[in-house]
């Protein structure tokens, strides 16, 4: 990795990067010459010399921009290792045929960061007392952002990351910050904007409650027939206010809540066999996709998240957070009885955490590993194949191959029983046979006197 990003350098010229673009991962989301240019500058030994932290490009996502030429991205950028750092950038392109781009923004991700829906089709992130309001280009957009954000503030959190104890490198980014006025303006702008909205216009609960639920019908049938990477949040409200015939402002912030709900759900689990499903917590709180995939059986390996419907699913609830110390292989023999417990009553199961990465997966593979009689290796690499974002973190990854040990080890001493048993069976000594007294010979004898 540190070879690959340290060869990428970058040209400076006049305050702006340029370089040939590179194949971009598939998580990005814009201009393809764009997001391969953003990826040089961020990683550039110019920004960022190789020698203080070996960083990676978590997401790169457009926003809208009040320029019809100018093109905006919001990059997250995090350190690799152990202890896990992460900063937005805000980054400008002239136009859309620009390969070159400069730093408008550079926000750090500290432990007292908060992401909010600013009702409007975007979201405000406030860190350290600076507010910065992001509008992705499309929801599928936002979703993708929110999801890699909460990630961030996570692991911010966990590593209590805070003025003075980290996040140092941040500052050879902001010594780059070379944006001309026009983008800086736009980027600083939104530190005090506040979403003006109300919850009501006046309409009784009851009034209220029957328009979200209309809302919410079509909203759902909205997103289930449209292009999402190209459905903006302001597209919907425009289609709602179309199929329905009403204001749709008063509602703001319950139908951006609704997109994301949707959104989540949409997001479907990964079927790892015909009776296992591995999931998010989005995934076992959508009663009716449990019901569409035959689940009875819910495996919640996760503190923070309650069951969503015990009265009409049987539950198992390990109760541990997603941290290096916890302890999920003394669970793993439990776990396994009761996914096969599913199995064989002809129904599936729901293993998750809260976004189906480390914890459940960590469970799943260990299931894998015990029912198929496969390698660590094999189970890890058929799971992630199935849920391509599976990551174990590194002490889940320590208990597998320790019981990927303990499984060898018992499979070995049946094999060896098994072996001791076989090799008793071929080479038991024939039944001595004596040919005196009662003999053969004697009975011979009787038989020929009888024949006399």
């Amino acid at each position: 990795m540190r070879k690959r990003e340290t060869s990428w350098l970058a040209n400076k010229q006049s305050g702006s990067w340029s370089r040939p673009h590179p194949h971009p991962p598939p998580y990005f989301r814009g201009n393809m010459l764009h997001i391969s240019t953003l990826i040089v500058l961020v990683l550039s030994p110019f920004c960022l010399p190789a020698a203080l932290v070996l960083c990676t490009v978590m997401q790169a996502v457009q926003l809208e921009s009040i320029s019809t030429v100018r093109v905006r991205y919001l990059i997250i950028v995090s350190t690799l290792g152990k202890k896990h750092e992460s900063i937005l950038l805000g980054m400008d392109f002239p136009n859309s045929e620009s390969d070159q781009c400069t730093i408008g923004l550079v926000l750090p991700v500290w432990s007292d960061t908060q992401v909010y829906l600013d009702g409007d089709g975007g979201f405000s992130v406030t860190t350290a007392e600076e507010i910065r309001i992001f509008k992705p280009v499309s929801m599928q957009t936002m979703w993708s952002v929110l999801q890699a954000l909460h990630g961030c503030c996570e692991r911010a959190v966990k590593a209590a990351v805070i003025p003075g104890n980290g996040l140092e490198w941040a500052q050879h980014y902001h010594q780059h910050i070379e944006s001309d006025r026009f983008c800086l303006n736009e980027w600083e702008a939104m530190n005090d904007l506040e979403s003006v909205r109300r919850d009501s216009n006046g309409q009784s609960s009851a009034d209220r409650i029957s328009n979200e639920v209309l809302i919410k019908e079509h909203l759902r049938d909205i997103m289930r027939t449209e292009d999402l990477d190209n459905l903006t949040s302001k597209m919907v409200h425009s289609a709602l206010e179309t199929r329905i015939g009403f204001d749709m402002r008063p509602f703001k912030e319950y139908i951006d809540n609704e997109i994301l709900v949707t959104m989540a759900q949409m997001d479907k689990p990964s079927k790892i066999f015909d009776y296992l499903y591995l999931g998010s917590e989005w995934n076992a709180a959508n009663f009716e996709e449990l019901q569409k995939n035959n689940v009875g059986y819910i495996l919640n390996v996760t503190r923070e998240i309650d069951n969503f419907f015990p009265e009409s699913f049987t539950y198992m609830n390990i109760r541990v957070y997603d941290v290096e110390a916890t302890d999920l292989l003394s669970h793993w023999t439990d776990t396994y009885n009761f996914i096969n417990t599913a199995r064989k009553s002809g129904q599936a199961v729901l293993v998750h955490c809260k976004m189906g990465v480390s914890r459940s997966a960590s469970t799943v593979i260990s299931y894998a590993m015990k029912q198929q009689h496969w390698s660590l290796d094999m189970a890890l690499s058929y799971v992630r194949s199935c849920r391509s974002i599976v990551k174990p973190n590194e002490g889940f990854m320590k208990q597998l191959h320790t019981y990927s040990g303990i499984l060898n080890a018992r499979s070995a001493m049946v094999f060896a029983a098994s072996q001791r048993t076989l090799e008793a069976k071929v080479e038991r000594p024939k039944t001595k046979v004596s040919t005196q007294g009662g003999g053969r010979g004697e009975k011979k004898s009787s038989r020929g006197r009888r024949g006399g």
